[in-house]
């Protein structure tokens, strides 16, 4: 075997691969002074926020390659590790790739080290990838996750964003990212309360991807004729588990008739 293999060394994939073989990492694999920015598909809107005890994070299904619809069913949500999601907007195949990696680095450093990251450990590493995408990001590919999780050691969900040079921010509350951002972030700011269980935070941002889809064509919005719907994780004590499409479908389907009576969504509660 190669003498990189044989050699005690760090914890981080990423740093094992950059010295066995950095060709292989998705910063590397595009050539020089390309601008493939508009030839290739991107992801468009994820969304987070905070219940009582975790997080939910969900993204719509559309990615788009200009005024184009790329594909309809894309996922954009993923789960991390045991106690973490993350989610990508932005170039879809590098963001795949990235995401992939990024599994992959928290799974190689709990085998190395016996044990797992902590929540802000990992927002931490993800960082640091999206670091070493800057030339790609320069070239029009860039990549902008969204993360979150279960902090175990304070018992509540956590969101993080990032901007293309690996800048990494705690956000509060909720979130949104992606092209339909502004029109989502508005929603999560009217609907948002305090005290939401885990199924009105889902319903929260089903309807967040809802208004971003009304005024963002390149967000997907739910798909009755299709049976496409967005994809739901939830991160709590118990760990990650990706809601079943049925129980998001019946989510979706209350919020499309209630918008056939108020078009513009439901009204805040006064508190």
């Amino acid at each position: 075997m190669p003498a990189e293999f044989l050699t005690p060394g760090t914890s981080s994939f990423t740093e094992f691969l950059r010295q066995y073989s950095p060709e292989l990492l998705p910063g590397n694999r595009v050539p020089a002074g390309a601008d493939l920015g508009g030839l290739t598909p991107h992801a468009t809107t994820l969304v987070a926020t905070t219940f009582v005890g975790g997080v939910v994070m969900a993204g719509d299904r559309r990615a788009t390659m200009g005024n184009m619809i790329a594909q309809r069913d894309i996922q954009k949500v993923f789960q991390a590790d045991e106690y973490s999601a993350v989610g990508m907007a932005g170039a879809a195949g590098l963001g795949l790739e990235l995401i992939r990696l990024f599994q992959l680095e928290l799974e190689h450093y709990e085998k190395i080290e016996g044990t797992v990251l902590s929540l802000e450990g990992k927002a931490n590493r993800l960082s640091h990838m999206i670091r070493g995408n800057l030339g790609m990001a320069m070239q029009g590919l860039a990549v902008v996750p969204l993360f979150a999780g279960y902090d175990q050691g304070i018992g509540e969900g956590r969101i993080f964003s990032y901007d293309v040079t690996g800048g990494r921010y705690e956000e509060h509350q909720f979130f949104s990212v992606g092209s339909g951002s502004v029109f989502a972030r508005g929603a999560l700011k009217k609907l948002y309360r305090d005290d939401l269980s885990a199924d009105d935070a889902i319903a929260v941002t089903v309807q967040a991807l809802y208004d971003a889809a009304d005024d963002d064509s390149a967000t997907g919005g739910p798909d009755l004729q299709r049976r496409i719907f967005p994809i739901v994780a939830v991160v709590d004590e118990t760990g990650y588990r990706q809601r079943d499409e049925q129980a998001v479908a019946a989510i979706v389907e209350e919020v499309v008739a209630a918008r056939d009576i108020r078009p513009d969504g439901p009204v805040a509660p006064l508190r």
